[in-house]
């Protein structure tokens, strides 16, 4: 039996134990290779196979046609740096001091990550993983907070928060492109050289008796909309009434799913497709700047609305998984500990996560019993304070703006988030919650130390 102690506010510790039979049954493959597919801004709606029909998007929907797919699945934050945060620690973003987006000026910047958190890879580590970064890493620029520093053997691409051009990969005239801690200035568009790059660390992956556990992590469809000309002038073939910035975003998502396709092709091709597990989510729901699709809920990036937080996921293992569709709610900060217990290696430090190995074995599992939490600290509109929601089954409160009432829903009966209800106890417990964990995460510094 899989135990754990999910959070609960007054910072109790949670531990993922391990399953006893932490691999599926079906037959011994021994530790899988992990490689963790991360999208930049994708909206809930924009593939092929959720709510999309103006683009194609086949490789990314063969994960969802063949593998767990996760219908309830919400990212950490509305915004970058935090989802990456949860995702990479088991925590929630401000409880490792990654409140709001890491960026190169120190007044722009709402988030430093603690140095004393414990990353993904240095957990698979333990297991006897080769661990490797690829793409975009957004948790830091410079020591201790570099991906060599925390876990990643390897790392092969982008420092910084997103890219002024996919094709001079500069942000704001600093080139953040490296291999490992050397700077690098490869030529080429962003999502050709990530495939490309992680393409050929599988195959060299193969040499090594280790398994792999691979991060990618694009920066597409992230603004700018920027995709190849051919790309582009294939959507506006197919659908010339489109408008121009939706054209676009749509080429620069089919653009990347072909590079996903040449990434799957490298397993396939090395031998190693029946022994990887395959996650694929994205940070956040889409940019509504860029006219991104958000399905059939509220809101966009920036938002605690479902829309800037409820994001498509597929766990994928050919020969291992079943396809199934799960509707238990499941947050990015569990992967930390799924895939821990997966490896069977112990989680015993504080963490906010909880594993779903058990679900993804097709076992029943409660995963909305507890109070879960978004946080996001800011400028700009939010003018240095904070938004924030928590939730517990399906009721969820939040405030969306700090300038704004708070709003309370029923989301089960109302996905939209247009009929506040009134309050009552549910509101009353989860409005004490919300201030506990202000509370315990008032602890956590979230910018770098002050010099003398």
């Amino acid at each position: 039996m899989n135990k754990f102690r999910p959070f609960v506010t007054g910072g109790v510790m949670a531990v993922a134990s391990m399953a006893q039979a932490a691999l599926p049954n079906k037959t011994d493959v021994g530790k899988p290779n992990v490689l963790l597919i991360m999208v930049d801004d994708l909206g809930l709606g924009d593939l092929s196979c959720q709510y999309a029909k103006d683009l194609h998007t086949s490789h990314i929907d063969r994960l969802f046609h063949e593998g767990v797919r996760l219908d309830n699945f919400y990212a950490n934050s509305s915004v970058s740096s935090p989802s990456r945060a949860g995702l990479l620690t088991g925590c929630y973003p401000d409880m490792v001091g990654v409140p709001g987006v890491i960026r190169t000026e120190p007044t722009g910047s709402w988030g430093y990550l603690s140095p004393s958190a414990v990353l993904l890879p240095e957990m698979m580590k333990r297991a006897g993983y080769q661990t490797a970064i690829i793409g975009k890493w957004h948790l830091g620029l410079e020591s201790p907070n570099l991906p060599n520093e925390r876990g990643f053997d390897f790392f092969h691409g982008f420092l910084g928060d997103m890219m002024d051009d996919y094709n001079t990969h500069l942000r704001r005239g600093h080139n953040y492109m490296r291999l490992n801690t050397e700077e690098i200035n490869p030529e080429g568009h962003a999502t050709d050289l990530f495939s490309q790059w992680a393409s050929d660390y599988i195959r060299q992956a193969k040499k090594n008796p280790q398994p792999f556990f691979l991060y990618l992590a694009y920066n597409a469809p992230h603004a700018p909309l920027q995709p190849p000309v051919e790309w582009e002038n294939k959507v506006r073939r197919k659908n010339p009434g489109i408008s121009e910035k939706r054209g676009k975003l749509v080429a620069l998502i089919e653009h990347m799913d072909a590079g996903i396709g040449k990434v799957l092709d490298a397993l396939k091709e090395s031998g190693q497709l029946e022994n990887t597990l395959i996650i694929f989510c994205s940070d956040n729901g889409g940019d509504r700047h860029s006219e991104a699709n958000n399905g059939p809920v509220r809101g966009a990036k920036g938002d605690m609305f479902d829309g800037g937080i409820k994001v498509a996921c597929s766990v994928y293992w050919k020969g291992q998984l079943s396809h199934r569709r799960i509707d238990n709610m499941i947050i990015m900060s569990d992967i930390f500990p799924t895939l821990c217990d997966l490896v069977q290696v112990p989680v015993d430090h504080r963490i906010d996560g909880m594993s779903v190995l058990p679900l993804l074995q097709n076992k029943d599992q409660v995963t909305d019993d507890r109070f879960v939490f978004w946080v996001r600290r800011e400028h700009g509109d939010i003018g240095g304070k904070t938004q924030n929601a928590v939730r517990y089954k399906e009721y969820k409160l939040l405030q969306n703006r700090p300038f704004e009432s708070l709003q309370y829903f029923n989301i089960k009966q109302d996905s939209l988030e247009t009929s506040p209800l009134e309050k009552d106890a549910m509101y009353n417990r989860l409005y004490k919650a919300m201030i506990e964990h202000y509370r315990v995460s008032g602890a956590v510094p979230w910018q770098k130390p002050l010099t003398k």
